[in-house]
This record gives structure tokens, C-alpha cells and sequence, in this order.
């Protein structure tokens, strides 16, 4: 791999300070002269007809400036469409699950607010709720939305999707002839693997403050990972044009996928067109776990077939995603195939069912629907390792995906790097040696995630004395800024700190999507790359008239551009910058990126977890944990393994103590101290090992960082447990109860 001046290097992060101080601008940090309050009523059952709603007494209270129904949501009248977990849904008349908005108010002071809540009466009748997705995928469930009819894939089955259904989206895929690829295995095992719901555990609750101006126009403050999206989903909301509404760039205080979508900011924005003043809301802890977008709980069946040399025949599986209240906009099942892109398995077959149930809708969480599938996947491929009696990695690379092996869709790879992550990982092991403690074990797991793509337009603008601004639109959830920066002083030979970068509101900036799916770095930083190649050709231009030469002759070095092998015949960029602004000089050098579509990033996680288990109580002591990935090239590796730790981390509470406990639908432990996220406490040391395998889809060889390491972190617990207890558990989470009753049922 080629020697970079600035890429590369473990460069501190410019917004560091302002974090570590308290002076970065969060949403709720936000006050703005005469701010109401307002606060959200919710349902307090998972299945309801409302028969009466009052709010006459709310708004009769003193200090109560307005209070709004789903009768006041300009986008709610006369919408035909399905309920959009993406947004706000006031009941109408239902309510489909426990903690959907039923009413908000706008009061002078967050206490009256409150108050105003209390007088609301609202006549329920109880319905029973469907609260498992297999029983509410059954065709003799009740459907929950009348107008819910099932989207397909196989164009075969279209025309039987007659009826209103609980399954949202059915969708299959797959090669070969499963049938005949059982046959020639050796052994077959099936097993079937549950997980439950989760939250994603940002630490910043949501919040936003919005505000109108004289002409209407609505301004929000609010987290979020997309300022367009943002805005679009306000605007729906509001029924405004997007030329009405502004969103504003905040910090966030994590994301991971959960806060895609505008739950809140919305309903915000109404209550201030209605008062006409700014209004200020933030969720209390109970709401963000029941009333945002956890992860789906699944069900997933994997049946699989090796040969007695270790090669995979055939896998068939079936993936049911519990998505909550309301269908997802695009299925998520689907990226659950991505559990068997790390193997060649020459005969596939995939079901996946995303199903509607009386709980919180789902949504998004870090590499969206690929862990719980790589739980199954890897479980699974662990158990065929012992059947075989052959180590769990030697079975890996047997069967290990490499360049022009085709993907479960069928397309081929690019440049993949996961042979090499496996043998370093292979390596790290074998100097690290076996385990020596009683009941300790070591357990293995493989993780894939493509990366998303989307549409992203940077600009970078030059300054007089040879600084340059690159100007964006995507919120930074991951030091991103720093990397772009990084980027830029690459491209234009200048210092780090000379680069500064500007993230603007939506009515300033140029477009991005959200930043989702590992995308960021890769998609922005492609745009950002051909920012400066647009900008560097004028200034070429500019240099090659200054210096007698044809720009191909020419080169950026040492801060400005030099005729090639005569490093005496040289312009600096201050020089260059400051004749383009002068009155003889051509007009300010401004550049600007863009792009669309680009192939997947194709990244690989591999992951070793060391457990200790202690079989009179069931508890779980995580001792030692390495993550190996390729990362094709580590922009920042300060801020790369960060989130391969951050990631790790995440992994380890689902799988040992993170769940929704549901009593009727109504969830039990909707706070931070019953709610089991994994502290510091909790966690080993986890040491990260960045395998660079350059991908010929991204710039400078990057691939996904972000997400693909907590893909296997699920299964690297469960297989360590096993190997250290000698029980498999096949439902998560893995508490100390659960061990026990396994240990149990293993003594009988």
C-alpha cells in the first residue's frame, strides 16, 4: 500500500475539545427567546380503540398555550397510506402499541405541561395484541392493519397475495437445488435461533426545538442523521414545501440507526406553528425505549450440509423479523442474507417474512438486521465445526469467499480481503495459545456488511492564503470531519490544519443522505475526492499558464504545484489563491463533487471472544476479546478502532443482557437501570487487528467500518459459552438464568 502524508495517521478530531468541554451545541442545548414546552401523551396499551378523546380541559389550564390531536396533522388528513414508523403516528382511532402518540401540548413552562397531560381524557377499549411474530404471521391472525397486504419478491406468488395479511413483505432468494445439495452432505443440522428486541442505547435522548418566523417558515433544532431527511419527514408531517421548512445542523449524541427517523421534531414544529412561538421537547428515558425504533426481535431456522472434508453443500433458512406496529419501508429481511456472504455455498434458499405486531415499530440498528442472522449463521456453522470434530476457524476457510465468488444475489465480488483476515486472525490466536482457566472457553464468529450507497455532493472552496473550506451536509456521528479533512490536505498537500470543514443547514449546504449504513466515509468521501480533483484542474490550469507548461507536465507537492523532475519550476498555492481572486485573476477556485451509486464496500469481520463461566450462578465474565477486519485503508486509526470497539461493545450487551420485557405489551424495564446495558464494568480490553485490503470501489481502497464489526459479535459469545459450558444457548440474551437452566437441562 502506497505512503500517504496525512492519510493514515492518528490525527485528534477538531471537535474533540468542544465535546470534552460542554460547549458543542446539542439539540436540546438549544433556548430561544418566549420557548414553550411541550410534552406527549402516550398510549398505555399495545392494542386500542379510542371511543372518546377530550383535551377541553387541558387547554383550559393556565399556561397551557395549544394542544393538538391526530384531527391537527396537516399530513394525517385524508392519508391513505400505511403508517410510517419513520414519523409520528397520532392515533386516530386505534392505538397499536404501547406508547404511540395520542396528544401533545404546548405549555409556558415543562411542570404545566405535564399537568395538562393528566387532564386528557381519552375512553380506550382494550383490544388483544398480537405480541409474537409467528403467531401474527399465521393465516388465521387477525390482521392488524385492514389494508395491509403482503409485498413479494417471487413474481410467481403475486397473485395469491389476495387477502389482508400481518406479513408486510415476503421475500426469497437464492441458487442452485437445496434438495439435491442436502444429499450429497455428509451431515445436516437444523436449528432454530431467537433474539429479542433491543434498543440502540444512544446516551442523548431525542429532542428538538422548533421555531416560525413571520412568513411561516419553520426552523428545528433536532438529532438526527440525515438534515434533508429530516426536513422531508417535517414536511410531510406539516404538509409545508421543503422551501418551508429549515433544519438546522446539531451535534448527536449517538445514533447507530435509531434516529433515521423524526419521531418528535414533527410534532414539535406543529405545536409551534399553532402557538407561533419556539417550542422546546425532549423525551423523557421511558419514551425513547417505548415510543422510537428498537431492533427487531427475530426467528430465525437454518438448516445446513457439510461434507465430512468440511465443505458446505447447501443452506436453506428462513428469517421472520418482528417489525412492531407499523411495516417497514424497506424490508429489512433482505439484509439478512448478508449472513452467508461469507462462505461459498453453492446451493441457497432464503426466506425472509418482515411481520406487524402489536409492539414499538423497528427500526434501524447498526448493520440493520445482520447481526441476528449472523447469531444463527455463525451458531450454526459452529455446531457443524463440532460435528465434524474440526476447529472452527479451519471450517471457515474452507469454505471462504474470495474475488469473483458470486453473492447470495448472484453478482460476483470485487477485491475482498477475508481470506486475509481469517489466517491473521488464525495467527493472533496461535500466539495467544489455548486457555488455561476452569470452564473458560473461546468461541469464533464471521461477520459481512456491504455498505450503503446513496447520493452525496460535496464542495470545497479555496482560500486566500491557501486554506481550503469543504462544505458538506452529512451529520457526523463518527468523526467523519475529521477523515474529510484528512482527505482534503491529502488531495492539496497542505497541513490538517488547514483545512476546515463547514457543515451548514439545509437551505446552505449541498444535499446528502443519511448517514446510515457505513456510507459515509466511502460515499461522502468520494465526493469529497472529486471535489478536490475538480478544484485541482483549475488550479492546474491557472499554475501550467504561470509556469510555460501543459497541466500533465505539472504535480501538487510541498503545498503547491511544480513542473514534474524540475522542482525549482514551482507555484505555491497561496500564490495561486490569492492571483484567482485578484481583478487579473480568473474567479475563485471552487470545486464540486458528487455521487450516486458505487458498488459495495465488501468488508469482513472476524472475531475472537474469551468467556468465563461460572456454573453455580450462570454468570458471564468476558476476559479477553479481539476484533480482526478489513478496513481496506484506516483513514484515522484512532477513530477506525474506536468503532470497532464501540461496536464490539454494543454486541456484547445484546447478547448477554439487553431485552424488551413486555407484560401485555406494555414494556416493564423502560429505563437504564433495569434496561442492562453494558457498562465499563462489563468489558474486557478488546484489542482490534486492521487487516488493509484495498477495495477497487471506494476512494483511496476504504471499505464499511462501522458496522460489520458487531455482525459477529453475537455469535463469537454464544460460541465461546459453548466451548466454555458445554450448553448451546439458541435465544438471546444469554443471562445468567438462562445458562443455568441449560446447565440444568443438560444434568437431566
Amino acid at each position: 500500500m502506497s505512503e500517504y502524508a496525512v492519510l493514515g495517521k492518528r490525527l485528534p478530531r477538531p471537535d474533540a475539545l468542544d465535546k470534552v468541554t460542554g460547549r458543542a451545541v446539542f439539540s436540546a442545548d438549544v433556548t430561544l427567546p418566549g420557548m414553550l414546552h411541550g410534552a406527549v401523551l402516550r398510549s398505555p396499551y399495545a392494542h386500542a380503540r379510542v371511543h372518546r378523546l377530550d383535551v377541553s380541559r387541558a387547554k383550559a389550564l393556565e399556561g397551557v398555550i395549544a394542544v393538538i390531536t391526530a384531527a391537527d396533522v396537516p399530513g394525517q388528513k385524508n392519508e391513505k397510506r400505511q403508517y410510517s414508523p419513520s414519523t409520528p403516528n397520532l392515533v386516530r382511532d386505534r392505538a397499536f402499541f404501547a406508547g404511540q402518540p395520542v396528544a401533545a401540548v404546548a405549555a409556558i413552562n415543562p411542570h404545566i405541561a405535564e399537568e395538562a397531560l393528566g387532564l386528557i381524557e381519552v375512553d380506550y377499549e382494550e383490544l388483544p395484541p398480537l405480541l409474537d411474530a409467528l403467531e401474527a404471521m399465521k393465516t388465521d391472525a387477525t390482521p392488524i392493519h385492514p389494508g395491509l397486504y403482503t409485498n413479494v419478491t417471487d413474481t410467481s406468488r403475486k397473485d395469491q397475495v389476495m387477502s389482508p395479511s400481518n406479513i408486510a413483505w415476503h421475500l426469497t432468494w437464492g441458487r442452485g437445488d437445496v434438495a439435491a445439495g442436502f444429499k450429497e452432505a455428509d451431515i445436516v443440522l437444523e436449528n432454530t435461533f431467537r433474539t429479542q428486541t433491543v434498543h440502540q442505547g444512544y446516551l442523548e435522548p431525542r429532542a428538538a426545538v422548533a421555531s416560525v418566523d413571520l412568513k411561516g417558515k419553520v426552523t428545528i433544532w433536532t438529532d438526527n442523521q440525515g438534515i434533508f431527511s429530516a426536513r422531508e419527514l417535517c414536511a410531510r408531517f406539516l404538509d409545508l414545501p421543503l422551501t418551508r421548512v429549515k433544519v438546522m445542523p446539531v451535534e448527536v449524541g449517538g445514533a447507530f440507526g435509531g434516529k433515521s427517523g423524526q419521531q418528535l421534531s414533527p410534532i414539535c414544529a406543529l405545536l409551534a406553528l399553532k402557538t407561533g412561538r419556539p417550542v422546546k421537547m425532549v423525551m423523557p428515558r421511558k419514551d425513547v425505549f417505548t415510543a422510537t425504533v428498537p431492533a427487531p426481535a427475530t426467528s430465525i431456522t437454518i438448516k445446513a450440509g457439510v461434507t465430512r472434508e468440511g465443505r458446505l453443500t447447501a443452506v436453506s433458512a428462513t428469517l421472520v423479523y418482528d417489525n412492531g406496529a407499523f411495516p417497514s419501508e424497506q424490508p429489512k429481511p433482505f439484509m439478512g442474507g448478508t449472513a452467508f456472504n461469507p462462505y461459498r455455498i453453492p446451493h441457497l434458499k432464503v426466506e425472509g417474512y418482515d411481520v406487524v405486531t402489536n409492539k414499538a415499530p423497528s427500526g434501524s440498528y447498526r448493520a440493520p438486521s445482520a447481526p441476528q442472522a449472523a447469531f444463527a449463521m455463525e451458531s450454526q456453522m459452529d455446531l457443524l465445526a463440532r460435528a465434524l470434530g474440526m476447529d472452527p476457524l479451519e471450517l471457515r476457510l474452507r469454505n471462504v469467499a474470495v474475488e469473483g465468488d458470486p453473492m447470495p444475489h448472484g453478482a460476483p465480488f470485487a477485491k475482498i480481503g477475508f481470506r486475509e483476515t481469517l489466517e491473521k486472525m488464525r495467527q493472533y490466536l496461535a500466539l495467544r495459545g489455548s486457555l488455561k482457566g476452569e470452564n473458560q472457553g473461546r468461541g469464533v464468529a464471521c461477520g459481512y456488511w456491504g455498505g450503503g450507497g446513496g447520493t452525496f455532493v460535496a464542495n470545497v472552496n479555496l482560500n486566500a492564503d491557501g486554506s481550503v473550506v469543504l462544505v458538506v451536509g452529512n451529520t457526523d456521528l463518527t468523526g467523519c470531519r475529521t477523515s474529510f479533512a484528512q482527505m482534503v490536505a491529502e488531495e492539496f498537500g497542505i497541513p490538517f490544519e488547514k483545512v476546515i470543514v463547514v457543515a451548514g443547514d439545509t437551505d446552505t449546504v449541498p444535499f446528502a443522505d443519511n448517514s446510515t449504513g457505513s456510507r459515509q466515509t466511502r460515499q461522502m468521501g468520494t465526493a469529497v475526492s472529486r471535489a478536490c480533483a475538480d478544484a485541482k484542474e483549475q488550479l492546474m490550469r491557472q499554475a501550467a499558464a504561470q509556469l510555460g507548461a501543459e497541466p500533465p507536465d505539472l504535480e501538487f507537492a510541498g503545498g503547491g504545484i511544480r513542473i514534474k523532475n524540475m522542482p525549482e519550476k514551482f507555484v505555491s498555492l497561496d500564490d495561486l489563491a490569492r492571483q484567482s481572486l485578484s481583478s487579473a485573476g480568473d474567479g475563485p477556485i471552487t470545486g464540486r463533487g458528487a455521487v450516486t451509486r458505487t458498488r459495495p464496500g465488501n468488508a469482513f469481520a472476524v472475531q475472537a471472544a474469551e468467556v468465563e463461566v461460572d456454573k453455580e450462578t450462570g454468570k458471564v465474565k468476558v476476559i479477553s476479546y479481539v476484533a480482526a477486519q478489513d478496513v481496506g485503508l484506516a483513514i484515522n486509526p484512532t477513530l477506525v478502532e474506536g468503532q470497532i470497539q464501540g461496536a464490539v461493545a454494543q454486541g456484547i450487551g445484546w447478547a448477554l443482557t439487553e431485552d424488551y420485557i413486555f407484560r401485555d405489551g406494555t414494556m416493564q424495564n423502560a429505563n437504564l437501570l433495569d434496561y442492562r446495558l453494558p457498562t465499563a464494568a462489563d468489558l474486557p480490553s478488546i484489542e482490534t487487528v486492521l487487516v488493509e485490503v484495498t477495495s477497487d470501489t471506494g476512494p483511496y481502497g476504504l471499505r464499511p467500518v462501522g458496522e460489520p464489526p458487531i455482525v459477529p459479535s453475537l455469535a463469537a459469545v454464544a460460541n465461546a459459552i459453548h466451548s466454555a459450558a458445554g450448553v448451546r444457548l439458541k435465544e438471546l440474551p444469554m443471562t445468567p438464568e438462562a445458562i443455568l437452566r441449560a446447565l440444568q437441562a443438560q444434568e437431566k
